[in-house]
């Protein structure tokens, strides 16, 4: 047979390219990728339209319903308290179901939630759909439960694969919130809720239906992740009991409790704590940062697509890196990045230093999966759920605190002057207990390989 001067067969890249050669590609890859893959789309529609989306409602909200900065900042305060109240109930629910059940009902409830929010005439009405509907179990569904997903189906590639759900979210950013600034710009803010509600309901709920707990679950082993896997055997094991069949591989898992009796526990937290604090100040107050600098509401989109677009490069970079390297130590190095940023929000006066502020502060963004990665490592997968859960008891805290105290800053003040210090005093405490969990988690994890 002619061959070219590569030593491969004429139209070889045709081939690989096409259709058939591209589903043969996919029936041999690691069914977990397919699962991170289906979950990550979710998370896509759920950060574009949700978590990042929350921040292009923010004035419109504000001014229509004649509230002040603290008052809206108190809706998305409160949605984080009410993820935090019910992250043990919901660490429990998914290691003792799957992240299946809790996904579904996270992407039902948003999308009747966004519908009803699109009616909303009053401040209490507001509340009581973004926190008592919307936020409900959004946390749970859309934050808690693709990471176990990923800890669940991968060991080797965990902080890749969390990084790939994380990047997710600021794909969302990237080009749904986009889609969602100009909708609401041209066609108003209850318009484009009434969409967001529709796309939950009739994108993301349906592709929740096809996700699986697990390799065990399938008939499959987590120590095939390096290798190529034919599609899974017929007849799931997802009957919903508690010992679902996970196992471990060597690794030596912790209990809930006993890991909370550890340091390192607590260390985990009070990073979680500082880092959730400043980046959802951020994300709620970046439209109205970037007024404060001198853009209007719809050139604001610029430097927030461009924060997303760069916090996903920095996503895959960080996922590269972190499964050769000492995870903590990166983390340590990313908050000396974000000290950095806040610095150049504060000084800057142009659109290109609040891009290179984008650019330098989305590697904060960028290290919670390492850092989760680093949680499943050291504490292990067959309870990450429930312990991811009584984390985030504790560290969502720092979200419900972060985007009312910058609030209540610009209420006082009549300025976002303050804001930047309040990111400097978190980011500064983040990095402090970074650098003090490096030793504790290097020795842990040791011992445990």
């Amino acid at each position: 047979m002619k061959r070219t001067s590569s030593g491969g067969p004429p139209g070889g890249w045709i081939r690989l390219l096409s259709t058939k050669g591209l589903r043969r590609r996919l029936s041999d890859l690691y069914y977990g990728w397919r699962m991170i893959g289906l979950t990550a789309l979710i998370r896509t529609i759920g950060g574009g339209l949700h978590s990042f989306g929350f921040t292009v409602y923010f004035l419109p909200i504000q001014k229509e319903l004649g509230i002040t900065h603290a008052a809206t900042s108190l809706a998305f305060s409160l949605a984080r308290a009410e993820g935090a109240i019910e992250g043990p109930l919901a660490g429990y629910l998914i290691d003792r179901f799957g992240p299946k059940p809790v996904i579904l009902t996270a992407a039902l409830l948003c999308g009747v939630g966004y519908i009803l929010f699109s009616t909303i005439d009053s401040y209490a009405s507001f509340l009581i759909v973004y926190v008592g509907v919307i936020s409900l179990t959004f946390t749970a569904g859309f934050v808690h439960a693709p990471a176990v997903l990923a800890v669940n189906w991968f060991q080797r590639y965990r902080a890749r694969a969390l990084t790939c759900l994380s990047a997710a979210m600021p794909v969302g950013g990237t080009v749904v919130t986009v889609l969602l600034a100009v909708a609401v710009h041209f066609w108003g803010w209850r318009t484009a809720a009434f969409t967001a509600g529709c796309v939950f309901l009739f994108v993301a709920a349906p592709l929740a239906l096809r996700i699986r707990r697990s390799p065990e679950s399938m008939g499959l082993q987590i120590s095939s992740e390096t290798a190529s896997s034919s599609a899974p055997p017929p007849g799931e094991r997802e009957d919903g009991s508690e010992d679902d069949g996970t196992e471990t591989h060597g690794e030596s898992d912790y209990a809930a409790g006993r890991a909370m009796r550890t340091p390192v526990f607590w260390l985990f937290v009070l990073w979680m704590t500082t880092r959730t604090a400043a980046y959802t100040t951020v994300i709620v107050h970046f439209v109205p940062l970037m007024e404060w600098k001198g853009l209007t509401p719809l050139a604001a989109a610029l430097p927030l697509s461009w924060f997303n677009g760069m916090n996903i490069v920095a996503h895959f970079i960080m996922g590269w890196i972190a499964d050769q390297t000492n995870k903590v130590r990166l983390v340590a190095w990313c908050m000396v990045l974000s000290f950095i940023a806040v610095l150049v929000l504060m000084w800057s006066t142009t659109l290109w230093g609040l891009l290179l502020f984008a650019t330098l502060f989305s590697v904060l963004d960028s290290s919670i999966p390492v850092i989760w990665a680093a949680v499943g490592d050291y504490f292990g997968r067959r309870r990450f759920g429930t312990i991811r859960g009584s984390m985030s008891f504790f560290y969502m805290w720092g979200g419900v605190v972060g985007p009312y105290a910058a609030g209540a800053l610009v209420d006082h003040f009549h300025s976002h002057d303050y804001v930047p210090w309040l990111l400097l005093a978190l980011v500064g405490a983040a990095g402090i207990t970074t650098a003090l969990l490096i030793g504790p988690w290097t020795r842990g994890v040791g011992r445990r390989d």
